[in-house]
């Protein structure tokens, strides 16, 4: 079957899903980015000089703290490489992007540059300096370090990616192992 320009609908699907999963890559990145940054917003404007708020009975409290490193406070006098490796990531998955057909993948995938852009926007624009911020972190549940949705997002992602790749979903959208074995739909 022919489309009006001559190309056939399966020349067609290819593009239509690559501009699909990049719509929903980057969907995903800006929703992502843009709830962090409201929270941190709002976390900035309340929080300081106020006591941790516990909500459901302690399984959730809010904690305003700056942290200076990566995750659970490590490597604090690297901030400048953690800023670097947040700009690689972001700019792999973008060129990445081109070969997706995977809207499970594409989901993940801007989980991770939504989160990354987030932290990395703390990074270059709060105190004490470019490339040298500290990120607002204010997600504290009982024995585990304090975050904030970038890296809730961020854990997610990574999280979906192993699950994907372990059950055999591909970011080209081709499936093998388990996926291919158990996939009674046809694309």
């Amino acid at each position: 079957m022919q489309t009006e320009g001559g190309a056939s609908l399966s020349d067609a699907t290819p593009a239509r899903r690559d501009s699909r999963t990049t719509a929903v890559l980057l969907g995903v990145a800006s929703a992502v980015l843009l709830l962090d940054l409201v929270s941190k917003l709002v976390i900035v404007a309340v929080m300081p000089g106020r006591d941790p708020i516990e909500l459901f009975g302690g399984f959730f409290t809010i904690t305003y703290t700056r942290n200076p490193g990566a995750a659970f406070g490590i490597g604090t006098g690297l901030t400048w490489v953690f800023t670097a490796i947040a700009v690689a990531v972001i700019a792999f998955i973008l060129r990445t992007a081109r070969r997706l057909h995977s809207l499970a993948w594409a989901v993940c995938l801007g989980g991770i540059v939504g989160g990354a852009l987030g932290n990395l926007i703390d990074r270059f624009f709060r105190s004490p300096g470019v490339f040298r911020g500290y990120v607002v972190d204010w997600i504290e549940w009982p024995n585990w370090p304090v975050f904030n949705l970038a890296d809730a997002a961020i854990v997610g992602s990574v999280a979906g990616i192993v699950i994907l790749t372990l059950l055999g979903f591909e970011l080209d959208g081709t499936r093998h192992g388990w996926a291919a074995r158990n996939d009674s739909s046809e694309e």
